[in-house]
């Protein structure tokens, strides 16, 4: 009988163990998301100001 006491209680435990972990990891990555969103719509922005300005000095390949 102790066992199975031992077992279900070690089970429950498991599972919110890695219920936590999950949410740990699910949090960092988040924040990982966050403080990179900056320098992502850097790089868009950037990105975008290169593509107009090759479209102006090349015109005659955007068919304008």
């Amino acid at each position: 009988m102790f066992t199975l006491i031992a077992t279900v209680i070690l089970y429950v435990f498991g599972f919110v163990f890695l219920y936590g972990v999950i949410r740990l990891a699910v949090r960092h990555g988040m924040e990982d998301l966050e403080a990179r969103r900056p320098q992502v719509h850097r790089v868009a922005q950037t990105a975008s100001a290169d593509d107009r300005a090759f479209m102006r000095e090349n015109a005659f390949l955007s068919g304008s």
